[in-house]
């Protein structure tokens, strides 16, 4: 039998209730615990204390103070993931402001627009060439007073900031948890970008619900520092988690340079999304088919032993020595310390979950929005990990499945969230914000937009997201995003777009991993290079694209219906990425950017 709610809600906050707090607490408590750790030059980490970065953030306060910041205003950054990111938030919290953050890779109009529209009066920026991009700003937008340099010295730079409070302290002001605490804008990939106002309440209470489930997460605790700080996901899942109780984030150089960090920072928690695992999981099984023989062997024998374990709760001997000499070294990849990673942002594949799960690292699936501080539901220790499910509502949450949209026939419909993680609203957007913000018995929440059902344990499943689906010709709804992930599962897909609104059937768009179709190409002794087979002057490519589809389509058979399997593909050669602003900070895509570029040649399948 379906239900349509679960959870317990409640709007009370409980302290810690700020963000300051709760790191001026575990300055304290861990003063001498290692805080962050960046890579120098030389690519070894270097790590500061707790101690070391709460006199930096005294020294900014007081120098923030100096020039004018006080309670209301808002200071805006432009960084990566760094300590002087932490060190501006708490600075700037701590004299009653709210903090703007913004990404590094992101457009000089979008960085303009967040500015003006947050009244931003002090601007930190990480690196010379962003200030060349944004140094006339001040002249342009009369509410931007300064503009500060992070990796630079002289007057306008952070460090001048912090030397000019250091002989003049002023203790910080302990924000009230209905104070706003950061702006975060959105992504802008269904239209104009909205500024998510999040207050210290909602993020305080998200980071406390989230560490409630996962008991295991101490100051011993040492997480990779993936997501970037201006999103939700790592401000609490990354940053504060970490803060609250005493642990050490280390930060990873970037995607590419993954592998070589993981063993260095050797984490022993990972907040990410599902694409990197993913990634590693197609490596091995690419890797251990190339070696095959006794390699592959020992490796299926192990996942086989590991299989057993799971399903029967019995370690065998068989799986205790295959786990030492073939999982082991899986393992070693994330470091060899990793125990939990948490991913948002997409459901992980149930068969990708297994198999992290068999090597020894188990993943939760965990649901939000930027509007919800992010965590609505998660899949924990504690309270268990059901595959396909992204959890249950986390502490003081309650989840509501609002049939309203779908018809009062299905067990899904529209997943709303009540709890104390809900949003203040959007910025400068009354309007918006009052299409979003829901009241219901009492019960303050959001509708998230997203569709869902629960399960009778109260764990979600998301079956779709409504400002994404659309209708074939013959009435039946599409929810794209569905296929699109189940696409990806795929070795050798490294990007999928699906789309069909008004017509008879769906076509899709593939973007090809052309290392793993050379390696195709060659066991089918095709004598031209992968690339030249996509040109359409090449007669063999045809061929070679059918055989392509016909792979993709029979794999879509084993999990979604007929109509929903796209009957032909384009394919192209260029990956959707943050450069070319097809993806999000966050690796979710931008579907109105890639039909701008490609609806074109989407549209021209059905003229084939």
């Amino acid at each position: 039998m379906a239900i349509f709610e679960y959870g317990e809600y409640s709007s009370k906050y409980e302290a810690p209730d700020n963000l300051v707090e709760i790191f001026e607490k575990s300055a304290s408590k861990y003063a001498n615990n290692l805080l962050i750790g960046e890579k120098d030059s030389a690519g070894v980490y270097q790590w500061v204390t707790y101690s070391q970065i709460a006199t930096r953030v005294n020294n900014l306060r007081a120098g923030l103070s100096a020039i004018g910041v006080k309670a209301g205003d808002t200071v805006g950054i432009i960084a990566n993931n760094r300590k002087e990111w932490l060190i501006g938030e708490m600075a700037t919290q701590g004299l009653g402001a709210a903090y703007v953050p913004m990404y590094e890779k992101e457009l000089v109009t979008m960085w303009k627009y967040i500015v003006k529209d947050a009244a931003v009066k002090i601007l930190f920026v990480s690196k010379p060439e962003i200030l060349e991009k944004v140094k006339n700003f001040s002249a342009e937008i009369p509410t931007l007073k300064q503009i500060y340099l992070i990796e630079g010295s002289g007057e306008n730079s952070m460090d001048a900031l912090e030397k000019k409070g250091a002989g003049k302290p002023v203790p910080s002001l302990k924000p009230k948890p209905t104070d706003v605490a950061v702006l975060i804008y959105t992504s802008g990939t269904t239209g104009e970008p909205k500024g998510v106002l999040l207050s210290h309440g909602n993020l305080a209470e998200n980071v406390k619900a989230g560490l409630a489930w996962f008991l295991n997460l101490t100051e011993e605790s040492r997480c990779i520092s993936m997501l970037p700080w201006a999103h939700s996901f790592g401000i609490t899942a990354d940053l504060h988690a970490f803060i609250l109780r005493g642990g050490s984030i280390g930060i990873m150089g970037s995607v590419e340079t993954l592998i070589d960090d993981l063993p260095k920072i050797q984490p022993s928690f990972m907040t990410t999304v599902p694409r990197i695992f993913n990634k590693v999981y197609n490596g091995v099984w690419a890797r251990m088919r190339e070696e095959g023989g006794l390699k592959l062997k020992l490796f299926e024998a192990a996942l086989a032993a590991a299989k057993l374990k799971r399903e029967t709760g019995k370690a065998s001997l068989k799986y205790k020595i295959l786990d030492t000499i073939v999982l082991k070294k899986i393992r070693a990849r994330f470091g060899g310390r990793l125990v939990n990673a948490v991913t948002g942002s997409a459901p992980m594949n149930v068969e990708i979950a297994k198999f992290f799960i068999d090597v020894g690292i188990p993943t939760y699936d965990a649901y939000g929005l930027s509007e919800t501080s992010p965590a609505i539901t998660i899949n924990s220790p504690l309270m268990g990990n059901r595959l396909g499910s992204v959890g249950k509502p986390i502490n003081k949450t309650k989840v509501v499945i609002d049939r309203s949209r779908t018809g009062e026939t299905g067990d899904d419909g529209e997943i709303l969230c009540f709890g104390p993680q809900c949003m203040i609203g959007y910025h400068n957007k009354p309007e918006v914000t009052k299409e979003v913000i829901v009241e219901m018995n009492g019960m303050r929440g959001v509708r998230t937009g997203d569709r869902g059902r629960l399960d009778d344990d109260g764990f979600l499943f998301i079956t779709g997201r409504f400002k994404e689906e659309y209708k074939l010709a013959n009435g039946k709804y599409i929810h794209p995003d569905t296929i699109e992930l189940e696409m990806k599962v795929m070795p050798w897909i490294l990007n999928a777009v699906i789309t069909g609104a008004g017509h008879d059937y769906n076509v899709g768009l593939i973007v090809p991993d052309m290392k793993l179709l050379k390696n195709l190409a060659t066991e089918l002794n095709l004598s031209v290079e992968p690339k030249d087979l996509f040109d359409p002057a090449n007669p063999a490519g045809q061929n070679f694209k059918n055989l392509l589809t016909a792979e993709v389509q029979n794999h879509l058979k084993k999990t979604i219906g007929s109509y929903e399997i796209p009957r032909k593909f384009a394919f192209i050669l260029e990956d959707f990425t943050l450069d070319n602003g097809m993806l999000t900070q966050t690796m979710k895509l931008k579907r109105r950017v890639v039909m701008e570029k490609y609806g074109d040649m989407l549209e021209n399948l059905y003229k084939e």
